[in-house]
């Protein structure tokens, strides 16, 4: 039930991501959300390794928000430099 927890989360915090982080995204809306839910799957299990959160808790909103305006970030300098 984590994962699903986490995937819920995430699709919400890739929208949190777009709003403060405005721009031009080359994927839209989907690739955003992906981003999310990636930053929040990445936010829970770095949080298990750094022992701040247990088994089967998932990542705090705002660690969420923060690893996938990380991955949001690489994600326009990578796509950036191909167009």
């Amino acid at each position: 039930m984590s994962i699903i927890w986490t995937i819920l989360i995430g699709f919400i915090v890739g929208i949190v991501a777009k709003f403060l982080m405005p721009g031009r995204d080359p994927g839209g809306f989907f690739i955003t959300a992906i981003i999310g839910v990636v930053g929040s799957i990445i936010a829970t299990y770095l949080g298990r390794a750094l022992g701040w959160y247990q088994v089967g808790e998932s990542a705090g909103f705002i660690a969420a928000v923060i690893g996938s305006i990380i991955l949001l970030f690489i994600y326009r300098m990578v796509t950036g430099r191909k167009a």
